[in-house]
């Protein structure tokens, strides 16, 4: 058993002994894909502070979306006119300089040069006393109510034509890759598919979210219909 599943197993567990809902830290793909290949019982639930989230916490034992201990902050320019142009990794670096671990961080949001920053509640005051700093422009980090309206931006809806619904086909298509190039992506690990890793030859279905590390993720939408040379038209909302 891997060190991750006997963590995971170690909080189930507690729950159970408790009779009270525990809850991971922030799991990235790699993580969750192991904790859902465990599939316990009960099941634990999944939320990252909003709808599509890739880093979430786990929650095992029963619990709803307010539950969840996270806390969602803002960290905007003081002077947008002479700030730089900040990005996801710049927003990142600047938190883990403060001496904080990545697993108590889940996403970021970056919209209109400012930062949305998901974290576990116990270190967002941590984080808006010190973060003062962004790549060098001077900010503001505050507690945050939600996201902005327009923060995530809505996926793209767009067709292709594709010879079959195998996972790696579909890749390919979407990204415009060799089979041979999607097929490397398979070997290093990088394909998820509703958090959990899968292989080139699974099989795509209605509503599945795929994660490509490197590349994006969409959402399998539906086959559309079959062109005169039985090719699949398929449906995808592609997140940028």
């Amino acid at each position: 058993m891997s060190i991750e599943a006997k963590h995971f197993e170690d909080l189930h567990k507690a729950s159970e002994n408790r009779g009270r809902t525990v809850f991971s830290d922030f799991l990235g793909l790699s993580e969750l894909s192991v904790l859902k290949s465990m599939h316990l019982s009960p099941a634990p639930h999944f939320w990252g502070g909003y709808e599509n989230a890739e880093r979430v916490i786990a929650a095992f034992g029963e619990c709803e979306n307010r539950d969840f201990p996270i806390c969602l902050i803002s960290v905007k320019p003081v002077n947008k006119k002479f700030a730089d142009e900040l990005s996801h990794r710049d927003f990142l670096g600047s938190i883990m300089a403060l001496g904080i671990k990545r697993d108590v961080i889940g996403d970021i949001i970056v919209s209109e040069n400012c930062g949305y920053v998901f974290c576990i509640e116990n270190i967002a005051s941590y984080i808006t006393e010190n973060l003062k700093e962004v790549k060098h422009t001077t900010v503001t980090a505050q507690i945050a109510e939600e996201l902005p309206a327009l923060a995530v931006p809505e996926p793209e809806t767009a067709e292709y034509i594709v010879a079959s619904l195998r996972l790696d086909v579909i890749i390919a298509g979407v990204f415009n890759l060799s089979r041979k190039s999607a097929s490397e992506l398979f070997q290093k690990e990088k394909v998820f598919v509703n958090g959990s890793l899968k292989n080139a030859s699974f099989t795509v279905s209605n509503g599945d979210s795929i994660t490509v590390r490197g590349f994006g993720k969409f959402v399998f939408v539906e086959e559309k219909r079959r062109t005169k040379k039985d090719r699949l038209v398929v449906e995808i909302k592609l997140y940028k």
